[in-house]
C-alpha cells in the first residue's frame, strides 16, 4: 500500500474518531437535559404527595408543565380514580434516534395511591439529532475538502513521478532526449537537475565506450575497409551454426550493395570504400543487441549477419530500419539503390550449401522488388535447391521446352462503366512436372540477363492461347518485366508480333511493375506509346510503393494502376491509408485511368474498397487464381 493510501485511510480513520467524539458530546448533552428535566418533575410532583382525586385530573394539571411519554395513576382504595396514558416503550422513527434513545422513568407514592411516570426526551432528542447532524456535516465537508485537495496534490506528484520513471527508462535505453524541466517543481526540482546531470554524464561514457569499441572493432576484425570479418570466418561460422550439437538457432541477413561497381567507375575506389563503410554502420545501428551479433564482409560488396536467439518475426524491423536508412543514403547520393537484403532463418543440423543458396535466392528476390527492398526466405520448397549455375541451365530447359502453364484470376468490376479484364497468371514447371517458384524463376532469369527471353515466351504462348480457344473472350492481362519493357529491341520486338495479330493485340493488357519503370521514364514512355499504337492496353502493377508515383502516372498515362496489396489489406483500420487511396483513385478517374485494388481478402476491405468507388478488385475473396483448363472447361460448358 504507498503512502498515499495509507494517508486516506489515516484520514478516513481520524474522521470516525470525531464523528465518534461528536456522538459522545451529544448523548452526554441529552443526558444533562433529561435529568434536569426529571429533577424539575421530581421537586413539583414532590408537593402533590397529599393528593387525592382522580388521576386524570392530577395529569391535567402536570401536563402543562411536563410532556409525559407515560402516565400511570392507580388510587389505593378507589379504582375509579385510576388513569392511565402513552406507552412504556417509545417508537423511534429514525436511525439516529434510535442511536439517542434515553429513559426519563420516576415512581412517587402519594397519600391515596401511587404515580408512574416516563417523561418525554423526544424534543431534546430532535434538538440533539439536529445538532449532530450539523456536526457531521462540517466534519465530513472538512474530509471531503482535504482527500480532494489530497487528491489533487497525489496526482500532480504521480505525473512527476510518471515524468521521472520514463526519463530513467530512457537513460536505460541510451536514449538521450533533452529534459523538459517544466515537469519537475518543487521538491522534484533537485531531481530533474539531477537526471539531467547523470545524462550528461552517461551520455559522455557511452561516447567513450562507442569510440573504444570502434577502436577495438578495427583491431579485431580483418577487414580494414568495414572492420567486417572476412568471408574465411564467414566460413567457419557458417560451419559452427549448421553443426548438430551446436544447438543454436537464428537469422542469417545477406545485404547485397548494389551500386558499388558504378560509384567505383564514376567517382573512384575512395567513394567506393565511403560506401561500404556507410552500409556497414547502417548495419551495425540496426541491430539492437550486437553482443553476438557477428558480422562478415563475404565478397566485393557482399555483407553477411549471423543473429543468434531470434526469430524472423523480430529480424522484420531490422530489416525495415535497414531499408528505411538505405532509402535515406540513396537520396543524399542520388544512386538508383543502395543495397538490397535477403533474410532467412537457421537451425542446427542445416546445410550449409542450402542455406547459402537459400539466402542467395531471397536476395535475388529482393532486387526484383524495387530500390532498398528486403525478402524473406523461410523454408525450402525444392526451387530453392537450384543453384547459380544450376538456375540458368534449368531456365534454359524451361525456354527449349517452352514449360510453361497459365492460370487465371479475375478481376471483378465494380461500375456498369468499367471494362475490366481478366489476369493470366505465368506458372513455369520442370521436366519432372513440379512447378518452379515463380518469383525464383523471375529473378534467377533478371540475374542471368534472360527475363526477356521467359516474357517472349510468355507473350507467344498467350497470343498461341488466344488464338487455340475463342471461348477464352474478354480482355486479357499479363505480366512482363520492368528490364524487357524498358528495353527498346523487346518493344520493336513486341510491337512487330501484335501488329501481326491487332484483333488478339487489342485484347491484351501488359502489367508491368511501377517500382522497375520509374527508373527509366523516357524508356517507359515509348513502351506506352508503342503498345497503345496497336491497341494493346498497359496495367501499372504495385502502385503507390514509389517516391514518385503521382508524377509518374500523371506523365506516362497507363489504362490502369493497380494499387499494391498493403493499401488495401486492413484499410478500415488505417485511415490515412484510406484518404491517400481516396486521393488516388480521385485524380486517376480526372486522368481518364482505371484504379484496380489487390489484394482484397476480406469482406471488410471490399465494402470499403467500393466505398471510396474503386474501378476493380482482384484477390482471393473476388477470386482465386485457378488453372486454365478450368476455364476452358466452363467456357465449353456456357
Amino acid at each position: 500500500m504507498t503512502t498515499s493510501k495509507y494517508f486516506q485511510l489515516f484520514l478516513f480513520l481520524l474522521f470516525i474518531g470525531l464523528s465518534y467524539l461528536s456522538y459522545q458530546y451529544a448523548q452526554q448533552n441529552l443526558t444533562k437535559q433529561t435529568a434536569q428535566q426529571l429533577d424539575q418533575y421530581s421537586t413539583a410532583i414532590a408537593q402533590e404527595k397529599a393528593w387525592q382525586g382522580k388521576g386524570q385530573t392530577l395529569y391535567e394539571m402536570l401536563k402543562p408543565k411536563f410532556s409525559f411519554q407515560f402516565f400511570q395513576y392507580i388510587d389505593a382504595s378507589d379504582s375509579g380514580n385510576n388513569f392511565t396514558k402513552g406507552k412504556l416503550i417509545a417508537a423511534s422513527d429514525s436511525m439516529l434516534a434510535k442511536l439517542f434513545l434515553i429513559e426519563s422513568p420516576h415512581t412517587q407514592v402519594l397519600q391515596a395511591g401511587r404515580l408512574q411516570i416516563k417523561l418525554s426526551s423526544q424534543l431534546l432528542q430532535k434538538q440533539t439529532i439536529r445538532q449532530f447532524q450539523n456536526h457531521l456535516l462540517i466534519i465530513w465537508g472538512c474530509f471531503v475538502v482535504i482527500a480532494f485537495f489530497h487528491l489533487l496534490l497525489s496526482l500532480k506528484q504521480r505525473k512527476s513521478i510518471r515524468c521521472i520513471a520514463a526519463n530513467i527508462e530512457k537513460l536505460s535505453q541510451l536514449s538521450f532526449e533533452a529534459i523538459d524541466q517544466s515537469q519537475f517543481r518543487g521538491e522534484f526540482r533537485n531531481t530533474g537537475l539531477t537526471l539531467e546531470k547523470a545524462k550528461q554524464t552517461l551520455k559522455a561514457k557511452v561516447g567513450e565506450l562507442n569510440e573504444l569499441n570502434n577502436q577495438l572493432s578495427k583491431t579485431v576484425f580483418q577487414d580494414p575497409i568495414t572492420g567486417f570479418a572476412t568471408k574465411a570466418r564467414f566460413t567457419e561460422k557458417l560451419d559452427e551454426i549448421c553443426r548438430a550439437e551446436s544447438k543454436e538457432f537464428g537469422v542469417l541477413v545477406i545485404v547485397k550493395a548494389t551500386e558499388l561497381a558504378n560509384i567505383n567507375q564514376l567517382h573512384g575506389r575512395e567513394a567506393g570504400d565511403d560506401y561500404l563503410c556507410r552500409i556497414a554502420n547502417e548495419i551495425r545501428l540496426a541491430i539492437n543487441e550486437p553482443s553476438r551479433t557477428q558480422f562478415f564482409r563475404i565478397s566485393t560488396a557482399d555483407f553477411a549477419v549471423v543473429i543468434p536467439d531470434i526469430t524472423i518475426k523480430q529480424c522484420s524491423s531490422i530489416a525495415n530500419q535497414l531499408k528505411s536508412a538505405f532509402r535515406e543514403y540513396q537520396h543524399q547520393i542520388g544512386t538508383p539503390s543502395i543495397a538490397h537484403i535477403g533474410i532467412v532463418p537457421y537451425l542446427e543440423d542445416s546445410d550449409p550449401a542450402s542455406l547459402m543458396t537459400l539466402a542467395d535466392t531471397a536476395v535475388s528476390i529482393a532486387q526484383t522488388l524495387g530500390p532498398n527492398c528486403y525478402h524473406i526466405q523461410e523454408k525450402l520448397t525444392g526451387g530453392e535447391l537450384f543453384g547459380e549455375s544450376r538456375w540458368k541451365v534449368a531456365i534454359n530447359d524451361l525456354l527449349r521446352r517452352k514449360a510453361i502453364k497459365f492460370y487465371i484470376q479475375p478481376i471483378r468490376p465494380c461500375r456498369n462503366d468499367v471494362e475490366s479484364y481478366r489476369e493470366l497468371l505465368s506458372r513455369f514447371y520442370n521436366s519432372e512436372g513440379k512447378l518452379l517458384p515463380t518469383t525464383t524463376v523471375i529473378s534467377m532469369a533478371e540475374r542471368h540477363g534472360m527475363s526477356e527471353e521467359l516474357d517472349k515466351l510468355v507473350v507467344l504462348n498467350t497470343l498461341r492461347l488466344l488464338l487455340q480457344t475463342p471461348n477464352l473472350t474478354g480482355l486479357i492481362g499479363i505480366n512482363i518485366s520492368a528490364a524487357s519493357a524498358t528495353n527498346k529491341s523487346f518493344v520493336s520486338w513486341l510491337k512487330n508480333i501484335l501488329t501481326k495479330q491487332r484483333q488478339i493485340a487489342a485484347r491484351l493488357v501488359f502489367e508491368v511493375s511501377e517500382s522497375g519503370m520509374q527508373t527509366n521514364l523516357s524508356a517507359t514512355y515509348h513502351f506506352i506509346n508503342e503498345l497503345h499504337s496497336v491497341g494493346s492496353r498497359i496495367s501499372i502493377e504495385r502502385f503507390g510503393l514509389g517516391f514518385t508515383s503521382f508524377k509518374f502516372f500523371k506523365e506516362v498515362r497507363p489504362d490502369y494502376i493497380k494499387l499494391d496489396h498493403s493499401y488495401t489489406q486492413e484499410i478500415t483500420l488505417d485511415p490515412h491509408n484510406k484518404f491517400f487511396v481516396k486521393m488516388i483513385i480521385d485524380i486517376a478517374r480526372k486522368l481518364g485511368i482505371r484504379v484496380i485494388a489487390t489484394g482484397v481478402e476480406k469482406q471488410e476491405d471490399k465494402l470499403a474498397m467500393e466505398q471510396l468507388l474503386i474501378d476493380g478488385l482482384q484477390g482471393y475473396y473476388i477470386a482465386e487464381p485457378s488453372p486454365l483448363k478450368q476455364e476452358e472447361k466452363t467456357a465449353n460448358t456456357v
